[in-house]
């Protein structure tokens, strides 16, 4: 028989508490002491020193998997409140949530809106008609035209919405809100129509009721009409956390959908509250059976109020679609107790029916907390908290508190001191760990923005310990750790990795996009890459829980609209996974740098840098013949800046700065003063090291302000550095949801419909270009954008994040404004007909902004876009050896011959 593949399963749990094992321990330290050191050493007897010292040790590491062990919420429990459980984990009502996804979801978001007892969406059937013959759109089917020649199709992601109003709303009081509450939450390529309050159609219930003598008959009329009522028409109970989880939901699944005001709404319950297609006479009889003082039916039937429509069966009552029955003024209830017939005081019996309603929504009043899952309260146990196991051994080897006696010799003193300075090197060892497990909860939390990954701190209580050691920062324990572990702690590395732990936890990762990163960054990649993920984390609610909703164009004012953070989940996700500092919907073609030619006429070029505030940081040194030349010595020297780390430009700064000192890929230059009365001043270059000094290759950049302070030019480095790094970017995104460029559906005679390509019927595929299609437009000149590489990984993560069911069409275009004349500029011109469009759009209904050609100005901006290609050059089908960099490649470059031109511009500047 052949072997059985068992499945490899990683135990959850691979703790096996040795490090609460004194004898263990004790036992595994002899056994290392018999293996290194047997031969010098055979007595492992509990009086030796050596094994008193093993057994010390052992002890520490028992206290040290003691504190291991205590409960994860008093570990994490900290004095301080900025470092709060509640600081370092996301609540369950904080993570678990969603926007809205499904019609479930949305459903249980307008019921839990002021005035909406029950709603139900439907599918907003539009048809469009297709001319295939001269590739046109309309509501309308096309006369004249051969069946061959047409087609049609059905608009998807369009939705209506029926409401079931509480009593005392109306819809002028409730639909706005449901609007506003939609909008807010509207999914990626979807849009709602038309509200409508749910019709009703009458129906009549007779009924002879005998009640049992005690009964107060008009309470059981009014509890038969309550019953009733929610029987036709049922409510939803709105439930706290306690309750969903008596119910038997795992947290996940309580909190799972929007966060709703009112509590919980059971999913279960909520897909049966569906309107009825049926009335059935026996559940109508069961509901009255079931009311307290009931004591039988002596008779009852169910049917329409409308004579003219014929029931076809005395037990059921057929209801229209999306009708909801109620009862009319043909019904009746009698009412007898035995032989005796009751005549009722309907006053009494309304009185009873308004104290049920109240009773029912008072029973729903869920406070604050009881929507909450709170955090487990821990207690600080001071988990860092170490003390010198010196003070633990027997007064006879005289390294306590106690010390020797006074008489003892010099030897005795010098062996004392030998064995503390020994215990000392173990001391600080432990001391450390102790120390790190004090701060776990800072390198551990979603919100920390902690740089170190090694802590140390000082051992204390230590008799004459100054007599031990020198240079120990006792009372500094940042400056110990910096002394100790300075040179060890490749911090952005080991950040690094404590994100990826981080990350993973969530189901995220950054390994492809740090691979592709590092060939773009160079050793600056590990700093960008960390400030990126700690990003991510920060914003993780948001980007996990809106990542399928879209942006709110429903009136809103147009400061909302344009530089502002008001865009899709997708677009912010998509942000913080490609690093992307600024996902605002704003001008891209406006950015911090400036390509200018340097006299007019002159077809010579150079660049600078500015920053937010307009104050020139980096500018050329010399002029170029091409634009595209200027842009690609800009990111060079960027890059240059961003390869040089901080951490050297603190430490050649601390030892005094020289003329032409060099730090990474910056040189530190001094001014020559005409007069020895005027102070020297500094300034610094961008340099490439790989040209000679003499050539004019190597100075690429500088900046021409200079400082008399040299602490002000070193600040002055570090800003740019971390401008750089955070701020400066010409990246962004634009995503058009072609859905909303639909014409008004309510309007059959609506134009301006997207271009097509029906190709005379005869392509099998789909010819709408609507539903779920989206435009994704980026800036295609930036230093990444431009990429090939990094293009294709952005297409790929892209098309991964979005909703399966979207499909978008992916442009790289445009350039910096200024580059080209601004009707040659296919994003500027882009930005501004969308801009327009925006802000005509946002106060209509169904109808579209044509008034001014806005739609169709967005529409042919649109169909003007164009990607860009790096340029690239023609090869030597036979030279083998010839670089791929430069080479046309199929749908990655255009032609050119930019080795000639750079050559050619070299000779102009020599």
């Amino acid at each position: 028989m052949s072997a059985i593949n068992e499945h490899i399963n990683i135990p959850k749990n691979i703790s096996t508490k040795d490090d609460l094992d004194f004898s263990f321990l004790r036992k595994e330290g002899i056994s290392y002491l018999e293996t290194f050191g047997g031969k010098l050493w055979t007595d492992f007897n509990s009086h030796d020193p050596g094994v008193t010292i093993l057994e010390m040790l052992c002890y520490a590491i028992t206290d040290l998997g003691m504190r291991i062990n205590t409960p994860l919420e008093d570990l994490l429990a900290s004095k301080d409140p900025n470092l709060s459980l509640q600081a370092q984990f996301y609540k369950a009502s904080e993570i678990f949530p969603t926007k809205p996804v499904n019609e479930l979801d949305y459903r249980k978001l307008f019921i839990d809106l002021e005035g909406v007892k029950n709603c139900w969406l439907r599918i907003y059937d539009k048809q469009v008609f297709v001319d295939c013959k001269n590739n046109k759109l309309s509501y309308k089917n096309f006369e004249g035209i051969l069946p061959e020649f047409q087609k049609d199709f059905k608009l998807k992601g369009l939705y209506s919405l029926l409401v079931d109003l509480e009593e005392g709303y109306t819809k002028e009081q409730v639909f706005p809100n449901i609007k506003t509450a939609y909008h807010k939450n509207r999914n990626l390529c979807e849009d709602l129509i038309t509200i409508n309050e749910v019709a009703t159609q009458p129906i009549a219930i007779c009924a002879n009721v005998d009640v049992v003598p005690e009964a107060d008959e008009e309470w059981v009329y009014a509890n038969i009409l309550f019953q009733i009522e929610n029987y036709l028409s049922p409510s939803l109970q709105f439930y706290s956390v306690q309750q969903m989880l008596d119910k038997g939901y795992t947290t996940d699944e309580v909190f799972d959908g929007p966060v709703l005001t009112n509590g919980f709404i059971d999913t279960e319950e909520l897909k049966e509250a569906e309107l009825r297609k049926e009335v059935r006479l026996s559940d109508v009889m069961k509901i009255i059976m079931n009311i307290d003082g009931v004591k039988l039916i002596k008779d009852i039937s169910v049917g329409f109020c409308d004579e003219n429509i014929v029931q076809e069966n005395k037990w059921i009552v057929c209801i229209d679609p999306d009708k909801k029955p109620v009862l009319c003024e043909k019904s009746t209830f009698n009412f007898s107790k035995g032989f005796l017939p009751l005549n009722l005081n309907y006053d009494r019996v309304d009185e009873y029916l308004k104290q049920l309603k109240e009773d029912e929504i008072a029973s729903q009043q869920i406070t604050a907390d009881e929507k909450i899952l709170s955090l487990p309260k821990g207690s600080s146990i001071g988990a860092g908290e170490y003390t010198t196991i010196q003070n633990d051994f027997p007064d006879t080897y005289g390294i306590g508190q106690e010390g020797l006696a006074i008489h003892v010799t010099n030897e005795r003193k010098a062996k004392a001191k030998q064995l503390k300075a020994y215990l000392t090197f173990f001391d600080q060892i432990l001391a450390t760990y102790f120390k790190h497990l004090s701060e776990v909860k800072t390198l551990l939390s979603v919100s920390g923005q902690e740089t170190r990954t090694f802590f140390t701190q000082a051992v204390k209580d230590i008799k004459d310990f100054d007599e031990l050691v020198s240079e120990y920062p006792q009372s500094d324990d940042d400056e110990l750790t910096k002394l100790l572990f300075n040179q060890f702690d490749n911090n952005v590395e080991r950040r690094n990795s404590i994100l990826d732990h981080l990350l993973a936890r969530f189901a995220e990762r950054f390994g492809e996009y740090t691979f592709i990163m590092k060939a773009l960054y160079g050793t600056a990649t590990d700093k960008i890459v960390l400030s990126n993920k700690e990003a991510f984390l920060k914003d993780y609610k948001v980007i996990s829980s809106e990542r399928g909703v879209a942006f709110n164009y429903y009136k809103q004012l147009q400061e909302n609209l344009w530089d502002i953070n008001n865009v899709s989940g997708f677009q912010k996700r998509i942000a913080r996974l490609m690093g992307i500092a600024n996902e605002k919907r704003r001008h891209l073609t406006e950015t911090n740098v400036d390509i200018y030619e340097v006299t007019e006429g002159s077809n010579t070029y150079r660049w600078r840098l500015k920053d937010n505030n307009g104050n020139i940081l980096l500018s050329a040194t010399e002029n170029y013949a091409k634009k595209v030349f200027a842009i690609e010595e800009l990111y060079f020297a960027v890059l240059q800046i961003l390869q040089t780390k901080e951490k050297d430009i603190e430490e050649a700064f601390e030892g005094g700065i020289t003329n032409n000192m060099q730090i990474g890929f910056i040189r530190i230059h001094e001014s020559t003063p005409s007069k020895p009365s005027i102070p020297v001043k500094y300034s610094f270059d961008v340099i490439n090291p790989e040209k000679p000094k003499s050539s004019s290759d190597y100075i690429i950049a500088k900046q021409y302000k200079y400082y008399t302070d040299s602490n002000d030019l070193k600040e002055a480095l570090l800003e740019i550095i971390s401008f750089l790094k955070k701020d400066f970017t010409e990246e962004g995104m634009f995503l058009v949801e072609h859905m909303l460029l639909r014409p008004d559906v309510t309007n059959n005679n609506s134009k301006n419909f997207l271009p097509i390509c029906a190709k005379d019927c005869e392509d099998c595929g789909t010819i709408d270009p609507y539903s779920y299609r989206v435009s994704i437009v980026l800036p295609g000149y930036t230093y990444r954008f431009s990429n090939p590489d990094f293009r294709r990984y952005m297409e790929n993560v892209i098309r991964q994040e979005l909703p399966a069911h979207v499909l978008p069409r992916i442009c790289w275009v445009g350039e910096r404004k200024g580059i080209v004349p601004d009707n040659e500029n296919d994003l500027l011109q882009f930005e501004n007909a969308y801009k327009t469009y925006l802000f005509a759009k946002t106060n209509l209904e169904q109808e579209q902004p044509t008034e001014n050609n806005e739609l169709p100005n967005l529409i042919h901006a649109m169909q003007q876009l164009n990607t860009i290609y790096p340029v690239g050059r023609l090869t030597d089908c036979n030279a083998e050896d010839e670089a791929l960099d430069g080479r046309i490649i199929l749908n990655q470059s255009s032609i050119g011959n930019i080795q000639s031109e750079k050559e050619n511009n070299n000779e102009e500047n020599s």
